[in-house]
């Protein structure tokens, strides 16, 4: 919702304060300098990535769509349902949560948070470190280089999407400048016309340098940017993730190897200690201690 509120901010500013100057939209509307426009940005886009960075480009807003959910109230439930875990873990063996792990969805334990089960890196991360913990006796230190290794591959994966719009962004305004200069030869070749109508074929030509501009920064850039924001959140999950179960396979505590977890979160979306310990313990009719 912000960055469609921010595009539309962006273009009612812009075209707003032209027309209260007392211009006219017509003009403006070019479609094809448009068409040169995003063609040529597109033919170089796809140039200049493989399939799995356009794959990644096109499916971005729908992968990291979810992670705008990653709020308090989201980390709450999330070192809730790790407590819940490391607790039945702790009190019966990693063997007692191996039925969880193996049908997540139809665990009982897991039943208990539906928002966190339906999103599919917070399972899969989890879930593959904790099968790994119940078939391997692994030290902490090889866990923790095994997680870092996931997680930096995964934001490098993450990052060719928005590292794709801004070099797309770094270009559309030289395309600006190619439909441009295209107009103006246009205008310039036909001698036979009045001089209103070539100062109209100039002016339709310029609409293209400011389209390239406005299209970079006004659209494709903030898209980018956000995309990295995104992502930015997804690590940050996986980060809190890892820093509870390897506090778990240290041997501290489940209370506070969630605290561990709770200390891996931006300030934003930290809970405090307090607001952590009533939910674990089941306050304000939250899921209290899983049962065996």
């Amino acid at each position: 919702m912000l960055i469609v509120l921010g595009l539309f901010v962006a273009m009612a500013s812009a075209l707003g304060g032209f027309v209260l100057s007392g211009g006219s939209l017509g003009p403006l509307y070019q479609p094809t300098e448009l068409l040169m426009i995003v063609g040529a940005a597109l033919g170089a886009f796809i140039a200049a990535n493989n399939g799995k960075a356009i794959r990644a480009t096109l499916g971005a807003i729908a992968t990291f769509r979810r992670s705008t959910g990653y709020d308090k109230a989201f980390y709450l439930e999330l070192l809730g349902m790790l407590y819940n875990l490391l607790n039945k873990a702790r009190r019966e063996s990693l063997l007692a949560v191996e039925r969880d792990v193996d049908d997540p969805q139809q665990s009982p334990l897991f039943a208990q948070y539906p928002r966190l089960l339906d999103d599919p890196l917070l399972m899969n991360f989890m879930v593959d470190y904790l099968r790994l913990l119940i078939s391997l006796s692994l030290q902490a230190h090889e866990l923790d280089e095994l997680m870092q290794h996931e997680i930096e591959e995964f934001e490098n994966e993450a990052h060719l999407p928005a590292d794709a719009l801004h070099k797309v962004s770094d270009g559309l305004p030289a395309f600006g400048i190619v439909a441009a200069v295209l107009g103006v030869v246009k205008a310039l070749s036909a001698v036979d016309v009045g001089p209103d109508l070539m100062g109209q074929m100039i002016a339709h030509a310029l609409v293209g340098t400011f389209l390239g501009i406005y299209l970079a920064y006004g659209v494709v850039a903030p898209l980018a940017s956000r995309i990295e924001r995104q992502s930015g959140e997804c690590v940050k999950l996986l980060h809190c993730l890892r820093v509870t179960l390897l506090a778990h396979v240290k041997g501290i505590p489940p209370q506070l190897a969630v605290e561990f977890g709770r200390k891996a979160l931006h300030s934003a979306e930290r809970p405090s200690a307090e607001e952590l310990e009533n939910h674990v313990r089941g306050g304000n009719g939250q899921p209290g201690l899983a049962t065996a």
